[in-house]
């Protein structure tokens, strides 16, 4: 297997990605290998100063870099040689030696727009979505889209009903997931048309444990398993819970701390526990469903363990047959492909 890096993206690039790039090299299989594309001359250096056994790694020099401000479809279009492009060439169906999957840290508009530019899309697909685990209460769950499809049609936002069920049954080992539509309120005169036409396509999906809609309060507290949103919803909804999380857990800190420094120091072990738990560096990566490959896009604060565990997630993505499994149930879902 041949997974793609782009060594270039993120804000801890380049020494965050190649270190996560060499700490997954002992795990990896014998006829696996890591093909780390950007700046060559800077990765060789790593790789000289790194040492030990270097044959699970190949080494793709680019010359330009996407930075996270750019215009995604602008950037992609004149930056060809850029890390982010050059991986979605390799990527491609019709490229000798392809990559199996790509994970970028980058400027996640240029990974979706280079994805489907090069790689193309499934059988069946319309739109790809990025699709994110999140960690709840009641455990973690799907939610797509989160920032491929801002105004998606209302047979987008079922295929994502199909996409994420086949992605939480076969990575998160969800026994027939529930599937829901985000929307502000659970009546059924509720939502934009494209929603409430989305979820009468959803009904009609005989392989979906539909269960309607699920309102934001209702994603933490385990009313689905895969929550269908648009990628304006879904992004802010992300956002907010990684800030909110965060900020509680520095609250919490901090009154506890004073009120007694001893207290503090004994619940420490509680604190990191849980915060493990709801920590996106375990997860590595959001998928990009629905292309005909495997792109992950990682958290652009990724550290070196973010892109270790992306790299074991795309490895298991592959052996798990995820795409194979969304063309057959497409194919079974007529009423739901253009």
């Amino acid at each position: 297997m041949r997974i793609g890096i782009d060594v270039m993206g993120g804000d801890n690039a380049p020494d965050e990605i190649l270190k996560g790039c060499f700490a997954a090299l002992p795990k990896l299989g014998v006829d696996d290998r890591l093909v780390l594309v950007g700046d060559e001359s800077l990765i060789r250096e790593a790789i000289a100063e790194r040492g030990g056994d270097t044959s699970k790694l190949e080494v793709v020099g680019t010359t330009e870099v996407i930075g996270m401000d750019e215009s995604p479809v602008e950037a992609v279009r004149t930056k060809k040689d850029s890390s982010i492009v050059q991986m979605g060439r390799m990527a491609s169906p019709k490229s000798e030696g392809r990559l199996d999957a790509v994970i970028s840290a980058g400027n996640t508009g240029a990974c979706v727009a280079a994805a489907q530019l090069h790689m193309r899309r499934l059988d069946g697909v319309i739109r790809p979505g990025i699709a994110v685990t999140v960690p709840t209460f009641a455990g973690p769950i799907v939610l797509i889209d989160v920032g491929a499809n801002i105004e998606p049609k209302a047979a987008h936002l079922a295929q994502y009903g199909v996409m994420g069920c086949v992605y939480a049954s076969k990575v998160l080992g969800v026994k027939n997931p529930r599937v829901a539509i985000m929307n502000v309120g659970g009546e059924e005169q509720k939502g934009t048309q494209e929603v409430r036409d989305a979820r009468d396509l959803l009904r009609a999906t005989d392989s979906i444990n539909f269960t309607g809609f699920v309102e934001g309060r209702g994603v933490f507290n385990g009313e689905a398993d895969v929550v269908i949103t648009d990628g304006i919803v879904g992004n802010v909804m992300l956002k907010l819970a990684e800030g909110l999380s965060a900020g509680i857990f520095k609250a919490l800190a901090k009154e506890v701390f004073a009120i007694d420094p001893s207290l503090a120091s004994r619940l420490e072990p509680v604190v990191k526990s849980i915060y493990s738990k709801y920590d996106y560096h375990e997860y590595g990566g959001a998928p990009l469903l629905g292309v005909n490959g495997v792109c992950l896009i990682s958290h652009g604060s990724s550290v070196s363990r973010t892109i270790m565990n992306a790299i074991f997630r795309a490895h298991n993505f592959i052996d798990l047959g995820v795409n194979e499994t969304i063309v057959q149930r497409l194919a079974a879902a007529s009423h739901l492909v253009a």
